[in-house]
């Protein structure tokens, strides 16, 4: 079983700032993931063409199931809003996470964050970009609970704030919420902290350790997956982990292969 995350950038390259569906698709083919968390994910955004982008990925997997959790109503860095209901902005530009499956899901589950406070200093990359001052925007969590030959397993992706000790506290709400699913639990996403304080503020074990950003030179490890301690020696163990260049964004995904 291979898992995946991977921080889209919305499938921005880098090298011209243009989003191609046909450089998403061969992004997330080269994949091969059975089980991928997706960050910074448009659906029905024009800087985009308009698509569904974690349904894009889906395709690209050949996976059955996926789902797309919006965290705000337009884009951060551009005008948005906050979601009123999981439903809410159905035929507007969302902006979230999306979370994909070859495995059967048996039932999902959303949590919503709030954001920050105050506004901080993120860099922005690409032409135009730099640090900014911009504020935090909500965030999600989207779960499932997945049917495995191994029995039952409960995978969630997320993206939490970039200011600091917010994130932290997010980490915290996100670890609560998960515990209430079945063991054992998968925690997949760009957290915005390095794996040292992960492991510290979570206690869940990381899968895999490689840096993933920024993407040309990776120095620091943003992207995680994380097993909860209680019921991880019901996971398979780790056989490999891998965290590929990509033609789009300005993270690289981080990939772990499970025996089994």
């Amino acid at each position: 079983m291979r898992l995946a995350t991977f921080n889209l950038l919305h499938g921005r390259s880098l090298t011209d700032g243009l989003v191609d569906p046909r450089r998403l698709t061969a992004a997330v083919a080269a994949l091969d993931a059975d089980v991928l968390a997706l960050q910074e994910v448009d659906r029905n955004q024009s800087r985009s063409g308009n698509l569904d982008q974690t349904a894009i990925a889906a395709d690209a997997l050949d996976a059955a199931e996926h789902r797309f959790a919006a965290a705000v109503v337009g884009h951060p860095g551009g005008r948005f809003r906050p979601l009123a209901h999981d439903d809410d902005g159905h035929d507007e530009p969302r902006y979230g996470i999306g979370l994909v499956s070859r495995l059967p899901v048996t039932s999902w589950q959303v949590t919503r964050l709030k954001p920050a406070p105050v506004r901080s200093p993120i860099y922005v990359p690409g032409p135009g970009g730099g640090l900014v001052v911009l504020r935090d925007e909500p965030r999600v969590v989207l779960a499932a609970v997945l049917r495995t030959p191994h029995g039952s397993l409960t995978v969630a992706a997320t993206h939490l704030s970039f200011v600091p000790g917010w994130n932290a506290l997010q980490l915290h709400q996100t670890v609560r919420a998960l515990r209430a699913l079945p063991a054992p639990r998968v925690l997949l996403g760009d957290l915005n902290l390095p794996a040292g304080a992960v492991r510290l503020l979570s206690g869940w074990r990381p899968l895999g350790r490689r840096p993933t950003y920024p993407a040309g030179h990776p120095r620091v490890q943003l992207d995680h997956i994380l097993a909860d301690r209680q019921g991880r020696h019901l996971l398979p163990p780790v056989r490999a982990v891998a965290n590929p260049q990509s033609v789009i964004s300005d993270h690289r995904p981080l990939v772990v292969d499970l025996d089994g």
